[in-house]
């Protein structure tokens, strides 16, 4: 069967609703839930509106800039989906896509062209896309197509539900944009929001002030900016018990932050 290589990145998907009585947390707490789909684009400010769109249909995602990034993320999660933009630098997104397909993995994989190129297309398919979109894309039309994939990948697929993410006392919904410190809701800015959802993706590892500024912001790497350290200083005020000695929103001297599931010891 087609994506028979990748039913392992579906395990614990429950069948339709009339099959199933999981419910949103039971669901979060399965093998493979949420599913996982990987960017891979150049253009920050679009990855960042994609994303931010697939987030909100309770996806996780992560972004790849480049197709070298995408092999190592690869390596570390294997994806549910991969969404490829062919005009990655380096010229190689194709041979990403070929590369895949001889080496027998039927994840699905959406291929986004440029517009009135008929020949990308056209290789595209012929390289094994499942499906290649002109564009500029509406975000909402990609996810509609991604439902369409997963659907034909594993029939038991449903839409995903919200699903709450945890650290501490803290708790994040990202589909609902909604974050809770002890149960009772927190009013984040939406790049507050956004920032901490960063951090949490990337939990554990220290993430550079110009990768937040990338992923957060759309901004060119070699941006000069103050606002993430702002920004973080509100999160602090708003989810750290003693903001001035955070134990979860971690500075980390000359590298950058670090959201620490676990707290630091006093």
């Amino acid at each position: 069967m087609r994506h028979s290589a990748h039913l392992r990145l579906y395990k614990g998907i429950p069948a339709p609703a009339s099959n199933a009585q999981l419910n949103a947390d039971e669901r979060a707490s399965e093998p493979g839930w949420p599913l996982q789909l990987l960017i891979i684009e150049e253009n920050a400010r679009f990855a960042v509106t994609l994303r931010t769109t697939l987030e909100t249909e309770g996806f996780i995602v992560a972004v790849a800039a480049t197709v070298s990034q995408a092999r190592q993320q690869m390596l570390d999660t294997p994806p549910a989906f991969v969404i490829i933009d062919t005009m990655a630098p380096s010229h190689d997104s194709y041979e990403l896509l070929r590369t895949l397909r001889a080496s027998g993995n039927d994840v699905p994989v959406i291929v986004l062209t440029t517009d009135g190129d008929d020949h990308d297309k056209l290789r595209g398919f012929w390289l094994g896309a499942d499906d290649c979109i002109t564009k500029p894309v509406n975000p909402l039309e990609l996810v509609a197509r991604i439902r369409v994939l997963l659907r034909r990948a594993h029939p038991a697929f449903a839409a995903p539900l919200p699903r709450w993410l945890r650290f501490g006392d803290v708790e994040i919904n990202p589909a609902a944009r909604v974050v809770k410190l002890r149960g009772v809701p927190v009013d984040l800015r939406p790049k507050e929001f956004d920032l901490l959802l960063a951090l949490y993706r990337q939990h554990d590892r220290v993430v550079s002030r110009a990768e937040l500024l990338r992923d957060v912001w759309g901004y060119h790497a070699s941006t000069v900016s103050r606002t993430v350290d702002t920004h973080m200083a509100g999160l602090r005020l708003k989810l750290e018990d003693d903001p001035l000695a955070p134990r979860h929103l971690v500075t980390v001297w000359t590298a950058g932050y670090v959201l620490r599931l676990e707290a630091e010891p006093k």
